[in-house]
């Protein structure tokens, strides 16, 4: 089964910029995943598995790199998607 998910990261820091561009650049070096990266959010798509143990571990990340961010994701049904 595919997973798409769109995430829009919302570190709460003075410099957020930087940990955006972390978080996009780590998703990036994945082979097991398709990233498209737009002005507003950034969209994985890949096996649903291979797509939650990716974003679980560089939530968790982001966490431990910023503090305090949010995280708003949609997630899709890719199967269902042409």
């Amino acid at each position: 089964m595919k997973l798409v998910a769109e995430i829009s990261l919302y570190p709460l820091a003075e410099n957020y910029i930087g940990p955006i561009k972390d978080f996009i650049h780590r998703l990036n070096q994945y082979d097991t995943i398709d990233v498209i990266t737009t002005g507003t959010s950034t969209t994985v798509s890949g096996e649903y598995q291979h797509v939650w143990e990716i974003l679980g571990k560089e939530m968790q990340a982001t966490h431990q790199e910023v503090g305090q961010a949010v995280l708003v994701c949609k997630f899709l049904n890719g199967d269902c998607m042409d």
